[in-house]
């Protein structure tokens, strides 16, 4: 592993996705620094880094505040120029219409567009002086249409994917690259299997065929691959799905 004087910011580093990014960078040489609500529960996963020869650190963060989404990124800053910021905030849930409250409406956007707003833009003036720097967003398949019982869940993420638009057109001319990653799969959690059980049993968890599921550490490697693209040929949006999903 050789260490660059560079830094990644995890918003979002749950036990799954966001772990297997941290976990990436941190491999690749980056001073990782990793948020999440519950800071505490970042202990494994900065002890594994830390194993492993990498560099983390983490801590709590509320992404929908904008003064600790500034201090969050500024701290990375300090660690190490900032060179990617990723976030990777989910709130996928899952109501009737008639039943979505105002709060959960409200609650889900300010969890999956604003704070994706609040990240690329202070991410943004931190590089723009550089003139380097990559910003990357997790979307989903709501990114790109609704479905049964996820107006506020699709909402978010459509408006999430707008905001990384608009994003790469203002900022890819001053060499940020920005990219919108379309996960249209369900990811291999503990929560998806759980649903998935409740929803068909547990004979159709237990005859789930191999693939199915995308593993966290896939998505990291298709995150990897963004950062690495040339600049003569950047994606501003990937879609990723196993080869068996339905499209």
């Amino acid at each position: 592993m050789t260490a660059r004087n560079a830094s990644a910011a995890i918003i979002g580093a749950g036990d799954f996705i966001g772990a297997a990014i941290a976990r990436k960078f941190a491999a690749e040489g980056f001073s990782v620094l990793a948020g999440r609500r519950n800071g505490d529960k970042l202990s494994p996963l900065l002890a594994d880094i830390a194993k492993a020869g990498g560099t983390a650190k983490g801590r709590s963060l509320d992404a929908r505040n904008e003064a600790d989404i500034t201090s969050f990124l500024q701290e990375a800053e300090a660690q190490a120029p900032l060179e990617v910021c990723i976030f990777n905030i989910g709130a996928n849930v899952n109501f009737p219409l008639i039943d979505t409250t105002e709060r959960v409406f409200r609650k889900v956007w300010e969890m999956a567009c604003y704070s994706g707003f609040l990240a690329g833009r202070e991410a943004a003036r931190l590089m723009l002086p550089r003139g380097k720097g990559a910003i990357f967003f997790t979307g989903a398949t709501a990114s790109l249409r609704g479905g049964v019982g996820y107006a506020a869940f699709a909402a978010a993420k459509a408006g999430l994917r707008a905001v990384a638009q608009s994003a790469a057109r203002e900022l890819g001319p001053k060499n940020i690259h920005v990219a919108h990653l379309v996960i249209d799969s369900g990811v291999d959690t503990a929560w998806v299997r759980d649903r998935i059980k409740q929803r068909e049993g547990d004979e159709a968890l237990a005859a789930l065929p191999p693939d199915r599921l995308m593993r966290p550490e896939a998505v990291a490697e298709a995150y990897w691959s963004l950062y690495q693209q040339p600049r003569d040929a950047w994606s501003s949006e990937l879609e990723i799905r196993p080869f068996g999903e339905k499209w």
